[in-house]
């Protein structure tokens, strides 16, 4: 029977479908529930619609005026970092990669006088003629700009979590979160054999040294998510490898927030912050004790606004994402020193989610497991034929993804 040509899908039909899905998501949540959409980072990355039209006294009231500010807020989020990413590329790859002839020594003979800055510019040419292809311009674009509406909304659907799925036995009038954190601490006490997981790493491990240790290591997550993604679309070797990773956190980030709504919690460090107390003071604890405030005022003060609740527990997405980069490193990275460097990471992540009370050890395993499955599902959509053991290759190198139809 004669062969069907090949088909093709596009590696970007599950990055915006996804994104999408989970803009609409949460602006059904903001309709529902009477909640104002909110740009996360405010002023960090620079200027924004909402900051324009606060300055003017203008910001709308409705909501889907509001939705629309925060849509165009997330574009120029995105070009900002584009713009970002772009300048950088054209200074430090011209200079990596052309080093040699920017630097070497002339020749008196020679040299016809060209300017070292004259050569740097001829040379950056080049490498935006070279590197900002087509395929490579489309994957940062449509990579930059998806994931931060993903991440936007994760951070929305997370802060109106309280209201979304409140304790149904709550008193009328009053905001309480439903609350599985009973029932989790009851199966870690399960696990370590009556123990918490805390007592037993405080014992491991120490108070104060680790401590601060355990700290740096949590904390390095928050710059690297954003940072990462571009370094991944700018920089990988293979466009197919950017479109797995970017394509394979947007997975992550909506699972995770899925999880969620599925299985609201607090966290043991909040639940229980008794058993904490031993822990010498750190800026994870600073970290922790901020975020609480802030949920308290997100729920119960009415004066408060333009602040998000970033308290929710089931699954870990810091585990989450701190394994999937360590994968993304093992799969498509040749260097040996960054692959331990990232599992190494990951490993600690883990161990001080525990040990700071940040997770239970449910949230963990789950964390683990949306990180496998956004892995291999990011992989098959953009290309990569997974081999036996721990390697791959790519079928492709650009958004076309070739299927075989027999």
């Amino acid at each position: 029977m004669p062969r069907i040509p090949r088909v093709y899908r596009r590696a970007y039909t599950l990055l915006i479908g996804t994104a999408v899905a989970t803009w609409a998501w949460m602006v059904f949540v903001t309709f529902k529930y009477d909640r104002v959409p909110i740009e996360p980072e405010g002023k960090l990355l620079g200027p924004s619609l909402t900051w324009l039209l606060e300055m003017l006294g203008a910001v709308p009231s409705s909501i889907a005026l509001l939705n629309v500010v925060m849509v165009v807020d997330v574009c120029l989020r995105a070009l900002t970092v584009l713009g970002a990413a772009f300048a950088v590329d054209l200074a430090v790859g011209t200079l990596i990669t052309r080093r040699r002839e920017l630097f070497a020594r002339r020749d008196p003979d020679t040299d016809d006088g060209t300017s070292r800055f004259a050569l740097f510019r001829t040379l950056a040419g080049d490498r935006r003629r070279t590197h900002w292809t087509g395929e490579r311009t489309r994957l940062v674009v449509l990579g930059t700009l998806f994931f931060y509406l993903t991440y936007v909304c994760y951070r929305n659907l997370k802060s109106d979590l309280p209201f979304v799925r409140p304790d149904p036995d709550r008193e009328p009038g009053h905001v309480k979160a439903l609350s599985y954190d009973r029932e989790l601490h009851v199966m870690d006490r399960v696990l370590f054999f009556g123990h918490d997981p805390s007592d037993v790493l405080h014992a491991v491990f120490g108070t104060t040294i680790s401590a601060h240790v355990l700290s740096q290591v949590y904390l390095t997550y928050l710059p690297l998510v954003i940072l990462l993604v571009v370094v991944w679309l700018v920089w990988s070797r293979n466009v197919s490898f950017g479109y797995w990773f970017v394509t394979s956190q947007v997975v992550a980030w909506t699972l995770g927030t899925i999880s969620y709504y599925l299985l609201p919690t607090l966290g043991p460090g909040i639940e229980y912050q008794a058993e904490y107390e031993v822990l010498t003071k750190t800026p994870t604890t600073d970290l922790m004790e901020s975020i609480t405030n802030g949920r308290a005022g997100v729920l119960y003060d009415p004066l408060v606004e333009g602040a998000l609740n970033s308290v929710a527990g089931f699954a870990s997405l810091h585990v989450t994402i701190t394994v999937l980069w360590a994968l993304m490193v093992q799969y498509t990275v040749r260097s040996t020193i960054l692959k331990w460097v990232f599992w190494v990471n990951a490993g600690l992540t883990v161990i001080a989610t525990l040990y700071f009370g940040w997770h239970y050890v449910a949230d963990d395993i789950a964390g683990i497991a949306i990180a496998v499955f956004s892995f291999y599902v990011g992989g098959l959509a953009s290309g990569q034929k997974f081999d036996r053991g721990t390697g791959s290759h790519p079928t492709t190198t650009t958004s076309k993804v070739p299927v075989e139809k027999h």
